[in-house]
């Protein structure tokens, strides 16, 4: 689990609260070494070797009163984000999954979280969604996905629409291209950006199945994400890399599909030549009666 780190500038803190820390020796020092030199001066509080072997990374939000968790499934790299007031303890869950179910309500419950909304960024081609097994084991909970993705849930979102949990709130941004059905959550201060498969480190979604369109998702990112502060943190729904975070300053300069002009952007996109995902056939047509479905 990442330490505790403060007195640090923004940009340096959440860098170095983001790293995920690997279960070796080598990963340990990796991530010490990693805060050296991004906080000269400071070191971890704790001895990484003997934290949790959970498989997910903590930091502190940089929003006063945010308790922010960033979580991992290894089969599909999938992050599930766990958000909370910390003083009503309402809380948001951002894109579970199925096979994780168990570890994240063991969190929820150390936590002393109420789970309000479970939502989906979009309709996943690359695992099952956890949310309608989840609503069966955390009472009031409510299931919501983009009314654009074809799927069921309790609440169907769009552009501009507000997530409440406690004094805090995610807004949704419309950002279809990898999915007609595709939103990005800002956080109420614009801190972070929750961007699904929209935008990815140095990368971003497909767009060859379930209704993709380069040109859309280029347009998407451009006019609803790269307009967000550059400091704005961005959390993807995927990393296959290592990577927990990024900035939209960062993407907007260092990004090597969406630098591109929109024509070559369509163009590398139309040209990828990606198997289909193993797990499409199961996974879509679960999805598509998300939080509902009798699992």
């Amino acid at each position: 689990m990442c330490s505790v780190i403060s007195r640090v500038k923004p940009v340096q803190r959440a860098l170095a609260l983001t790293l995920r820390l690997r279960a070796t020796t080598e990963g340990s020092s990796y991530a010490a070494a990693e805060i050296r030199r991004l906080c000269p001066g400071l070191s971890a509080v704790t001895d990484p070797l003997k934290a949790t072997s959970r498989s997910y990374c903590s930091r502190m939000a940089l929003t006063e009163g945010l308790l922010f968790r960033q979580l991992f499934e290894s089969e599909s790299s999938t992050y599930t984000y766990l958000l909370a007031d910390t003083e009503t303890k309402e809380a948001v869950l951002i894109d579970p999954v199925l096979e994780t179910i168990d570890r994240d309500l063991k969190l929820i419950h150390e936590l002393g979280l109420n789970v309000k909304v479970a939502v989906n960024t979009h309709c996943h081609a690359d695992h099952i969604t956890s949310t309608g097994l989840m609503k069966k084991r955390l009472v009031g909970l409510k299931s919501a996905i983009s009314k654009y993705s074809g799927a069921s849930a309790d609440m169907l979102l769009s552009e501009g629409d507000k997530i409440s949990f406690g004094k805090h709130y995610l807004t949704v941004r419309d950002t279809p291209g990898h999915t007609d059905g595709c939103m990005s959550l800002v956080s109420g201060d614009q801190s972070m950006a929750f961007t699904g498969d929209a935008l990815l480190i140095r990368g971003c979604g497909r767009t060859d199945f379930q209704q993709g369109c380069a040109k859309k998702l280029y347009e998407s990112v451009h006019q609803k994400i790269f307009t967000l502060p550059d400091q704005c943190l961005v959390y993807p729904a995927h990393d296959y890399l290592g990577q927990t975070a990024s900035t939209v300053g960062e993407e907007r300069r260092f990004n090597p599909r969406l630098t591109k002009s929109v024509d070559e952007f369509v163009n590398i996109m139309n040209n990828l030549n990606l198997p289909k995902p193993s797990k499409i056939d199961v996974s879509v047509p679960a999805n598509l009666v998300c939080g509902v479905q009798e699992v």
